[in-house]
């Protein structure tokens, strides 16, 4: 094992930030040690701030930094290939923030490159990694919930902080690119990442902000095992930050809510400038502040896994394969959101199952019915519904128990 890394930060802003302040204050033996960003007082003034000895204002030199081990992309979508492309040539291992391209055919060539190179690589996925997420994770793999059958996973707030999200050469998309990669990575884990998204059916809308991508976004996702993954991705939300997602299997239910209401609500007439949470659009009035942000978001235990998967010479939950089928299913939504049809994902390098397991969920109630459904009535009796095997007929069958009521 070793006693901890020393990392290139390619990013100052609020990403970067979040990055920083998750290794510097909660892990500890991991440390920023160089720092990059295009504009000098800035990356001066953040390097101050977090005592980190290095700072940059060419990525190249950051990277190339000698003390640094780890480069971690904290940068617009538009330069996460050139980063990797230097980091890989300086032999360096390579964590890259979400989503890892702007589009899938980019996304692959960033897989290639780090699996030709050999280096190690992880995909920065921090929701996939809230404390909540990580155990209704636990739950669902041990069965709790049954067969998952549906997932649906929501991210709403009133937009970006910096200029290039919204910048759809940049950014490579509005909504979806910047949300719906959360979304579509949370179900797939519930769904389980080796099940093969087949197709989308998407809609999107530019409904306030006068720029060419889209400011909402709302997705299916059909998988070979016939799970459904739905999300729902807004720039519009007002009220704060609204992460919310829901699991539904055969046995089963999940409702998970990361940062809108976490026990945690203060009323006040005039806060003093401090600062709220993510995204919180007023200091006054009814707030919800949130205890540990970088911890209920995910930061502290993704880099608890991504770290000791390095130290340890395995692969973190996360990787850059993960970033690239999360790609290729945002391009199919993309396509379906123009043709208004259902779009097939396109993936050239499928790892998964290669066919579809059992869709079936009947259950027999005796030699000649299936079981619909069973249900206990007011009045104590227990109505099952039932379906013939042979004629397909759907009947009542009343059962009387012992229930106090019925007398």
């Amino acid at each position: 094992m070793t006693s901890g890394h020393k990392i290139t930060m390619l990013g100052t802003g609020l990403i970067g930030m979040f990055y920083t302040m998750t290794l510097h204050d909660q892990r500890g033996k991991d440390r920023v040690h160089a720092v990059y960003s295009r504009n000098g007082e800035k990356v001066k003034k953040f390097a101050k701030d977090w005592n980190i000895p290095g700072y940059y204002t060419s990525m190249e030199e950051a990277i190339n930094d000698t003390e640094t081990d780890t480069v971690v992309i904290g940068l617009p979508n538009h330069l996460h290939k050139q980063a990797v492309e230097l980091s890989v040539k300086a032999g360096k291992s390579i964590l890259c923030t979400k989503p890892l391209a702007r589009n899938a055919i980019e996304a692959k060539e960033l897989l290639e490159i780090v699996e030709n190179a050999g280096v190690f690589h992880a995909y920065l996925e921090d929701l996939a990694y809230t404390p909540k997420t990580l155990k209704s994770l636990a739950s669902v793999k041990r069965g709790d919930l049954g067969r998952i059958l549906w997932v649906r996973s929501r991210e709403a707030h009133s937009g970006p902080h910096s200029e290039w999200f919204w910048d759809v050469e940049q950014a490579g998309g509005g909504a979806i690119i910047d949300l719906g990669c959360h979304c579509i990575e949370i179900a797939r884990n519930f769904i389980g990442k080796n099940i093969k998204p087949l197709e989308v059916m998407c809609l999107t809308d530019t409904q306030v902000h006068p720029i060419e991508a889209e400011d909402n976004g709302i997705g299916l996702v059909k998988y070979e095992n016939g799970a459904i993954g739905q999300f729902e991705v807004s720039w519009t939300f007002r009220g704060g930050m609204d992460l919310r997602d829901e699991v539904s299997g055969t046995e089963g239910s999940i409702w998970l809510d990361h940062f809108l209401r976490t026990g945690y609500e203060m009323f006040t007439t005039g806060n003093k400038g401090g600062y709220v949470a993510e995204k919180a659009e007023s200091n006054t009035g009814w707030l919800f502040p949130v205890g540990d942000e970088v911890h209920e978001l995910g930061y502290v235990s993704m880099f608890n896994d991504v770290f000791n998967a390095m130290d340890n010479g395995t692969l973190p939950m996360e990787s850059f394969y993960d970033g690239y089928i999360v790609n290729a299913i945002m391009d199919a939504c993309y396509r379906s959101s123009k043709t208004k049809k259902w779009e097939t994902v396109q993936i050239d390098d499928w790892r998964g199952i290669d066919e579809g397991s059992d869709k079936s969920v009947t259950e027999s109630f005796d030699a000649n019915h299936f079981l619909v459904k069973k249900e206990l009535m007011p009045d104590g009796q227990l109505k099952l519904i039932l379906k013939e095997k042979e004629s397909g007929k759907i009947l009542e069958r009343i059962i009387k128990t012992d229930h106090p009521g019925n007398d």
